[in-house]
């Protein structure tokens, strides 16, 4: 029986999905790439998912990026297509109208540090390591990681890291505003589902709109960005959600929100 190339589970109304290729650090083949497509295009209008969490099978790696085995095979025609299609992944990743947490537990190089930036929020072990490591095979970042670290930790930094094809540890990730937090390994899916519950309790009409704010606002002007925010907090207005949470603050209770 032909193994599974992403593992899901859902459990709480989160959802964990694993890159299962451990033997080769979870590398993306095409075949993994269609597999996460297929997940998160699944995820995206399924009720009982408010949050995603995504992680690596084994403790080795995250993601080590492009499977470089299959790509030595491909014509300068499929690579393109690999481009194309990873690139549009990790942007459907990102515009998701529920939160994801990227949980990277090893290495997470070339495509796998541009999937984690795809993502919401991350979280690493301490064992983590990541870089995009393209320039020192002769190409760049073609999965949006010469577009989302400046914007994650500014322009001079991120032309430092992409030019030399450095990796960074944990730490350094960190402290570069690369991570969110860095945790133990044997703690890391712990803490990814710890976090995710405290999204979860929230409206979940009010987190999508607030990732949807935060994302199109950022890429704009003040003004522009604020009239996004306005229009983001009108949709809030009319939901049951916000009633059930005005009531569960006079009844002294905790809401219990159902995403109407």
């Amino acid at each position: 029986m032909e193994e599974e190339l992403v593992l899901s589970q859902t459990e709480d109304q989160v959802l964990t999905l694993t890159l299962n290729r451990p033997k080769v650090m979870n590398s993306f083949n095409f075949a993994m790439l269609h597999a996460l497509k297929a997940a998160v295009d699944k995820a995206r209008f399924d009720p009982e998912v408010r949050v995603i969490i995504i992680t690596g099978a084994g403790d080795r790696a995250f993601c080590a990026g492009a499977d470089l085995k299959e790509r030595a095979t491909l014509t300068p025609v499929q690579v393109k297509e690999f481009i194309y299609t990873i690139r549009n992944l990790f942007t459907d990743i990102e515009n998701l109208p529920k939160p994801v947490i990227a949980a990277v537990n090893g290495i997470a190089l070339g495509g796998g540090t541009e999937l984690a930036l795809g993502c919401d929020i991350r979280l690493a072990a301490e064992t983590a390591a990541m870089g995009l490591t393209e320039t020192t095979l002769a190409i760049i970042p073609g999965a949006g990681g010469t577009q989302r670290l400046p914007r994650l930790i500014g322009k001079g930094k991120a032309k430092e890291l992409i030019f030399t094809g450095k990796r960074v540890d944990a730490q350094e990730a960190l402290d570069l505003g690369m991570v969110n937090k860095v945790v133990p390994g044997d703690s890391l899916l712990d803490a990814a589902k710890e976090m995710a519950a405290a999204i979860r309790k929230n409206g979940p009409i009010a987190v999508t709109q607030a990732k949807y704010a935060i994302n199109q606002g950022m890429e704009t002007d003040l003004s522009t960005g604020l009239a996004i925010e306005s229009n983001a907090y009108w949709i809030t207005i009319p939901t049951k959600d916000r009633l059930e949470g005005l009531a569960a603050f006079r009844e002294k209770r905790k809401p219990v929100y159902k995403g109407e």
